[in-house]
């Protein structure tokens, strides 16, 4: 029994979540909106100390739990300093170049209220700099903030009430097209996070049981690399992460179809886990393609980084120019919440993953055989 993603409630929902200010630390907002929609759903969550979203679904077990992690942090920046032009030096939130940075409208969240900016080169105008708007150097100490106030100085800024480690909220600038792409900022992951609130409406809509609890977690920190560390618990044994694969030359994602991680730059997915996910694909007809990511970690890195003895894996939706001006297409986010669907009804294959300590009897086995070709 194949349930069908409603792709429009996908999109409305992926506007909504990229209309919302969100970089890592100015979170709550965002997970407000979540918990509104999963009220609306009628599933049950909870949430931690600082805002990360523990949402589940009840199967006919309770062990061993299934997880699958989104992220609705995004890039950003803060400021650094206060310049005496008037300007704002920047530092970033989350790796990002600032090539990506330039040109940029803002959001400046301040603790008196919100101003609107640009971020700059400091050689902004080839009237005045000639060629130097081409030679100048790219890095953030090479752009600056200017926001829409009066200020000709630092301590005018200061007036303001503008301070040293304000947030900088990046415009998402969304373009949905009618054939399926779609651009903006911070679909990284918040098309993820979409497509999760897809899965989890499908699931309710067919009205199966699940074998096990499934458990649907929105973390706040994955941009800076401690996103999934303080949001698992004991009953959980499996951890599948949802973002984004890097659509580029040298790699194997598409933006069409679901492609499955097979290592990041922390190292290999679970073998069992991983495989089980690809089989998935091909019993229910979900193009999918395999990759590495060596210049990339996911929520799985911090849950494992955090002493969870979990099995990890990773399910992307293509993304080209990931952490700049992304692009995906619709197919590669139905995909994806298809392949959720699918693994959240699906039997649980290793059951001794029940315990967290247990002797060698159903221990998995992996294949050493040689192929009959080989």
């Amino acid at each position: 029994m194949h349930e069908t993603i409603d792709t429009e409630y996908l999109t409305d929902f992926l506007e909504a979540l990229l209309a919302i200010p969100s970089p890592t630390g100015y979170t709550d907002q965002v997970v407000r909106r979540c918990c509104t929609e999963l009220d609306e759903l009628g599933v049950d969550y909870e949430l931690t100390r600082r805002g990360a979203i523990r949402a589940v679904v009840r199967g006919e077990s309770r062990d061993p739990a299934r997880a699958m992690i989104g992220h609705v942090d995004t890039l950003g920046a803060q400021v650094r300093r206060l310049k005496p032009n008037g300007r704002a030096a920047l530092v970033p939130i989350g790796h990002w170049s600032s090539r990506f940075a330039e040109g940029a409208r803002v959001t400046l969240l301040t603790r008196s209220g919100a101003y609107r900016g640009t971020i700059l080169p400091l050689k902004a105008s080839g009237h005045t700099f000639g060629k130097e708007v081409d030679t100048q150097e790219t890095d953030w100490d090479h752009v600056e903030l200017r926001i829409d106030v009066e200020a000709n100085n630092g301590a005018d800024l200061a007036e303001h009430g503008i301070a040293i480690g304000d947030y900088v909220a990046i415009d998402p600038r969304p373009d949905m097209r009618d054939n399926g792409y779609i651009n903006a900022r911070h679909l990284d992951d918040k098309a993820g996070v979409a497509s999760m609130f897809a899965a989890i409406k499908a699931l309710l809509a067919g009205d199966v049981r699940l074998p096990v609890d499934t458990y649907f977690l929105f973390s706040i920190a994955e941009e800076v690399g401690v996103g999934a560390s303080a949001v698992l618990h004991g009953e959980i044994a499996s951890l599948v992460a949802i973002d984004n694969g890097t659509t580029a030359p040298g790699q194997n994602s598409s933006e069409k179809g679901v492609t499955i991680g097979m290592a990041d730059s922390v190292g290999p997915f679970d073998y069992h886990l991983t495989n089980k996910l690809i089989d998935l694909c091909i019993e229910d007809r979900i193009p999918f393609q395999r990759d590495i990511f060596r210049y990339y970690r996911c929520d799985s890195a911090s849950a494992i980084e955090a002493g969870n003895d979990i099995r990890t894996a990773l399910i992307t939706f293509g993304v080209d120019a990931s952490h700049g001006y992304e692009r995906i297409h619709l197919d590669a986010l139905e995909s994806v919440a298809r392949l959720m669907v699918a693994y959240a009804r699906s039997p649980v294959q290793i059951k001794r993953d029940r315990e967290e300590l247990s002797s060698l009897k159903g221990f998995t086995r992996q294949p050493t055989e040689l192929s009959e070709e080989a």
